[in-house]
């Protein structure tokens, strides 16, 4: 198993970090994606990857792995792909601007989000003053499916670094998947296609000996079986919510 020595990068908050970071773990709490304490545990909120490969990468903490010359050279495949597709489709983006120009400022917004510092100014007003108005033609479901589309394959590029570690990919396709909720939610459209695999939950990290009796009993059936499976426990035996209490009380 690789050893990683993480921040490879030196990270900082920029304009669209912090907010972007407790949006996602509000709405990841809300689906039982992260634990209800997440944003007191510093593998989640830290700015640096975790070194600890049972706990993903997210998606602020990239450029701690990533760097800007990586996350640049992903943006520039991805703009390539949509200078060169169908007409419908990329003509919206060279009416904007050029290549270049649409290379520079997403890479921006992906570093400053991504921990890189400063780097994408207006932070999210800019964002979504640029959907509203300047992209509102693919601000749609068949607009979403080409881009969803174009992006996979772009990080299916076996030419595409994204280092060895297997958790940059499933951050990077929750990251995209966070925006495209917020567009559909925005934008009133569904989106059918999928980036791929995502982070997966983090469990919350249970410790019975310095928990009281009532803290114990009030643990849902799912964090109990959790836990007590996480210490090697064989819990196949223990039929209900009480058996699965008195178990923990008990070590």
């Amino acid at each position: 198993m690789a050893q990683h020595t993480y921040p490879h990068y030196a990270t900082e908050h920029g304009y669209l970090t912090d907010n972007l970071k407790q949006q996602y773990i509000k709405r990841s709490v809300d689906t039982h994606l992260l634990p209800e304490n997440a944003h007191r545990i510093s593998a989640i909120v830290s700015l640096n990857a975790s070194n600890d490969v049972s706990q993903p990468i997210q998606f602020w903490q990239l450029y701690s792995v990533l760097g800007s010359e990586r996350i640049v050279a992903l943006v520039r495949k991805f703009y390539q792909l949509v200078f060169s597709d169908e007409l419908w489709f990329s003509s919206v983006f060279s009416r904007i601007a050029s290549l270049e120009h649409h290379v520079n400022t997403q890479a921006a917004m992906w570093v400053d989000a991504m921990g890189g510092g400063k780097a994408y100014h207006g932070g999210e007003y800019r964002l979504n003053f640029h959907h509203t108005h300047n992209a509102m033609e693919l601000m749609n479901e068949k607009g979403a499916k080409r881009w969803i589309e174009l992006m996979v394959k772009t990080l299916n590029d076996p030419t595409l670094d994204l280092t060895d570690d297997p958790r940059v990919r499933p951050a990077i396709n929750t990251f995209l998947n966070f925006f495209m909720g917020k567009y559909e939610s925005d934008f009133q459209f569904s989106a059918v296609e999928t980036f791929g695999q995502l982070n997966p939950a983090v469990k919350r990290r249970i410790n019975f000996l310095k928990m009281s009796s009532e803290d114990v009993e009030a643990l849902d059936i799912a964090d109990l079986k959790d836990a007590l499976t996480a210490r090697g426990i064989d819990i196949s035996q223990l039929a209900d919510k009480q058996a699965l209490v008195n178990k923990a009380l008990s070590l």
